[in-house]
């Protein structure tokens, strides 16, 4: 049964502090991924909402007190919206699942990982106060006061597949620096994202810092091109990425891309398989395989192949496909009909280039836009399964010989975002994971730190968040170079 939530039909943006109607007449539809059914929609912003948003963000950069506060005041704020967040955290999660499939048992961590996110970055406001003086190398006497400025209006642009957190590790930094911002969620899940809208509002947040624009893929186009932009952030496809990459290099924009991967499990000789299966979910086939990082490859030994397949088959198979409303699902469906026609066309074209189906393999008969969690075995590098992003409940079964050649296939793709080594040997597994050409690599299990950067690596993105690193890229730096007595 699906919960009655407050946001379904709506008219409006946020723009400058207030709900505001929309100037379009074109709206997008909000569809149901498990029922296929339509249950919401939104306004499709027209030019003039679009400079009507980027206009009050820039007032409030320009002369709003948000710039002019302390690092520690803004922290404050954080921190109250992280609050105001977690108690919005049950209409949150069910919000979610009716926009994407996620299941509950995903969603319902939402709110608390995206107020941890904001908690850390307010952490981080010592960082932004304590003066940075460095002295001149050669010159006695003489040094620089490093300053660091927030780095104006940003343009945060967010995927479907985590609608709230993938925006949260944008918006924390840039609120902590003193930055403004224009968020564009993607346009099949834009009403969770209202939430935090109401959290950043209710913690007081001065108008115009934070803006909301909805709308299809022509407004995130028109974000990154527009001349108040100062900064992009953008989760999402490789192909995407590359074209706001191109755009930013054009307008000398900075951005920061977070793309696809196809990230590589390569599994020792001595792995721990039962301990494996326990991570294996969370690890390679996480939010219905709709996950950037995970690694949907998996590197088996020739040795034990067959046990790693037996292993891997039994664990997916074994937990339950259904409703997303079922809090003992684990698996959902697809997230819209594009994706789930894709993912079909990755299956029908693995079976004609000799992969074996071990569990699943096929479209769940009925409504909604299920595909049955799938295991492909005997899969080779050259099979498009195993060389392109699936973003799907697919995980592919690769055989190695030796370790040298298990760590050169994993690094025989175009990306480098995600990558796991399991061992029950910690130093084997790390001299492996030192050698694989990747942003991030597990141990036996893998997670996200908010303390520790994150970022692609060749097709992967440009850039990271996460940690000082991400905040980083929220700020534009200037040195004031003066000599004598430094005492302030």
């Amino acid at each position: 049964m699906r919960p009655t939530l407050p946001w379904t039909h709506v008219d409006d943006h946020y723009i400058d502090g207030a709900w505001t109607v929309s100037a379009a007449t074109a709206r997008t539809d909000v569809v149901d991924p498990a029922t296929e059914e339509v249950w919401g929609s939104v306004p499709d912003a027209s030019d003039a909402d679009l400079d009507s948003a980027m206009h009050a963000a820039d007032r409030a950069f320009r002369e709003g007190k948000w710039p002019r506060l302390t690092p520690s005041q803004r922290a404050e704020h954080l921190s109250r919206m992280a609050d105001e967040l977690e108690r919005r955290s049950d209409l949150l999660a069910a919000t979610i699942s009716r926009e994407n499939g996620s299941p509950l048992a995903e969603t319902r961590g939402a709110a608390a990982n995206a107020a941890s996110i904001l908690r850390y970055f307010a952490g981080l406001a010592p960082y932004l106060e304590n003066d940075d003086v460095r002295p001149f190398p050669y010159t006695p006497g003489a040094e620089s006061v490093v300053r660091r400025d927030p780095i104006g209006v940003c343009a945060l642009i967010a995927p479907w597949n985590f609608p709230i957190n993938l925006v949260v590790i944008k918006l924390a930094p840039a609120l902590l620096a003193g930055c403004t911002v224009v968020v564009k969620p993607a346009s099949g899940t834009p009403l969770s994202i209202r939430f935090v809208i109401e959290a950043a509002a209710a913690a007081g947040i001065p108008p115009g810092v934070v803006n909301l624009l909805t709308g299809t893929n022509r407004i995130g186009d028109a974000l990154v091109r527009h001349p108040l932009t100062a900064k992009v952030a953008f989760t999402g496809s490789t192909p995407v990425g590359r074209k706001i990459a191109a755009a930013c290099g054009e307008l000398l924009r900075p951005v920061t891309l977070e793309l696809g991967g196809k990230s590589s499990a390569i599994v020792l000789p001595d792995a721990d398989l039962e301990a494996m299966s326990a991570n294996l979910i969370r690890s390679c086939m996480r939010n219905t395989g709709q996950t950037c990082y995970i690694s949907t490859r998996i590197l088996a030994p020739a040795e034990r192949y067959d046990e790693v397949v037996d292993m891997v088959t039994r664990t997916i198979a074994d937990a339950k496909q259904g409703d997303p409303f079922d809090t003992d699902s684990v698996f959902g469906p697809v997230a819209n009909r594009s994706q789930y026609d894709i993912v079909l066309s990755f299956l029908e074209s693995a079976r004609a280039e000799g992969a074996r189906v071990t569990t699943g393999g096929c479209a769940r008969p009925g409504k909604g836009f299920f595909i049955e969690p799938t295991v492909l075995a005997d899969v080779t590098p050259q099979m498009r399964v195993s060389r392109e992003e699936i973003f799907g409940p697919v995980i592919t079964i690769l055989r190695y010989d030796s370790v040298d050649e298990a760590i050169a296939l994993a690094n025989n793709t175009g990306f480098g975002l995600g990558g796991l080594v399991f061992s029950v040997d910690q130093a084997a597994a790390l001299a492996v994971a030192e050698r694989m050409d990747t942003g991030s690599v597990g141990i036996n299990f893998f997670a996200s730190n908010h303390n520790s950067p994150f970022g692609g690596r060749h097709d992967s993105g440009l850039g990271v968040e996460y940690g000082i690193e991400g905040l980083s890229a929220y700020i534009t730096y200037k040195s004031i170079h003066r000599k004598g007595d430094s005492t302030e």
